[in-house]
């Protein structure tokens, strides 16, 4: 007869196999732990990260972002593309120590304060400084709550494009410096002071910004160390590799950027890698306008013709109303609460920039005049009648800027005073 025989009737098979099935349950309940997590911190990291690079006149721009294949899970790499003030752009790449949910979080942090601090047009050093603060912040408030994960710091490279002239301003925070890429595919990486990275210098070493010139034509490259170093290639032959591949400007951006990716050794990354790859573009000497001005109260009146006369010119009559408005606001506060010499500069881009600069240091702001003060509008009508507008820093002294659209109504149309009666009662900046 046959008997069959379960394990209840052997307890000591019965016995040998608990541990074994209690490995392989922890075992998958692992991985679908790290599955689940890997999961979230991709999600996060898809809807923090940008979804259109918007360059502007300044740039065209392509970027490529593969996510860490490693039980430690994705990365917090990061890039942004930032239109700023008179055509400009920011360019943005980073890279959050760690991996995980919590290295995407801290990346969209990060990506929120860079953004912030850029709305403020900060020179790339001043802002990295400002970041270090803030990193240096979160890692304080992490360590006094002990459910979250640390902030354990982060490399960052930013750098501002101005078309018109053709410069790029660039600092860095413990990050690798950008490529440059000629017309005629030479590649070059600029001298560029490493820094100290996001969060871990303490506050005592600078961060230097350095200008550099760039060919009409250029591309420039921003990436993270992933690109560049793994477990199967170091660093100075990661660089080679991408020398060679970007040393083709003539393809489009699309392609350098799949031709990168496609390089990269056969296994799978065991960090993020992030490539993001812009095309400078320059703006034509017929979109710019600027003239010296004197600081005779009288050159306001000049000021708002020249201005009428240029919009004319490109065919921008509708706009006329307005600018004279903010001419003669802009000009009329460098004049009292400025210095000389005083510029004017007109941008005709995706939007109607004006610009008046002078020496001066007084920040201007907008006053909430009464009722009964005959001056002190001046900035508010101004706000009014713009899309946007602000001042940064310059050489020397400080630029205040104003931009319209291009399809904006004329003043009269947002119940405005017309310029004439906006001169005989100027602003006034405290």
């Amino acid at each position: 007869m046959n008997t069959e025989m379960t394990s209840t009737d052997q307890p000591e098979l019965a016995e040998s196999r608990k541990p074994r099935e209690a490995s392989d349950g922890a075992r998958a309940l692992s991985d679908g732990d790290y599955a689940c997590e890997r999961a979230a911190a991709l999600e996060l990291q898809r809807n923090l990260l940008p979804r259109r690079l918007r360059g502007g006149i300044a740039v065209e721009a392509a970027s490529r972002y593969l996510p860490a294949d490693t039980e430690a899970g994705v990365g917090g790499d990061w890039f942004d593309v930032i239109p700023l003030s008179g055509a400009r752009v920011a360019l943005v790449v980073g890279d959050v120590v760690g991996h995980g949910i919590d290295a995407a979080a801290t990346m969209g942090r990060l990506r929120t304060a860079v953004r912030t601090l850029a709305d403020l047009d900060l020179p790339p050093d001043e802002l990295l400084r400002h970041l270090d603060d803030s990193v240096r912040r979160l890692i304080d408030e992490d360590g006094d709550t002990p459910e979250q994960a640390p902030v354990m710091g982060a490399t960052c490279l930013y750098a501002v494009y101005d078309p018109i002239t053709r410069h790029c301003t660039m600092a860095q925070a413990g990050h690798l410096p950008p490529a440059i890429i000629d017309p005629h595919g030479h590649v070059t990486f600029p001298d560029l002071p490493t820094g100290a990275p996001l969060g871990l210098g303490l506050g005592l070493v600078p961060f230097e910004a350095v200008d550099v010139e760039l060919p009409e034509g250029s591309l420039l490259a921003l990436y993270t160390d992933g690109l560049v170093e793994s477990r199967d290639e170091d660093i100075d032959d990661g660089i080679h590799r991408l020398v060679a591949t970007l040393a083709h400007p003539d393809q489009s951006l699309e392609d350098l950027c799949s031709s990168a990716m496609e390089s990269l050794p056969a296994r799978a990354p065991s960090d993020d890698i992030t490539l993001l790859l812009v095309r400078i573009r320059t703006l034509n000497a017929s979109q710019i306008a600027s003239w010296d001005l004197t600081t005779e109260p009288a050159v306001v009146r000049t000021a708002r013709h020249l201005a009428a006369r240029q919009l004319s010119e490109w065919g921008l009559e509708h706009l006329v109303s307005t600018t004279e408005l903010v001419v003669s606001e802009l000009v009329t506060n460098a004049i009292r609460h400025g210095a000389g010499p005083i510029r004017l500069r007109l941008i005709q881009h995706n939007v109607l920039t004006c610009e008046v600069f002078d020496s001066g240091i007084c920040s201007p702001r907008v006053r909430h005049a009464r009722i009964i003060d005959e001056n002190g509008r001046g900035l508010y009508m101004v706000a009014q009648v713009s899309r946007r507008w602000g001042f940064r820093s310059a050489t020397e002294g400080k630029l205040v800027w104003v931009e319209q659209d291009l399809a904006s109504a004329p003043a009269h149309s947002h119940g405005l005073c017309p310029p004439q009666a906006a001169d005989a009662h100027p602003a006034r900046i405290a």
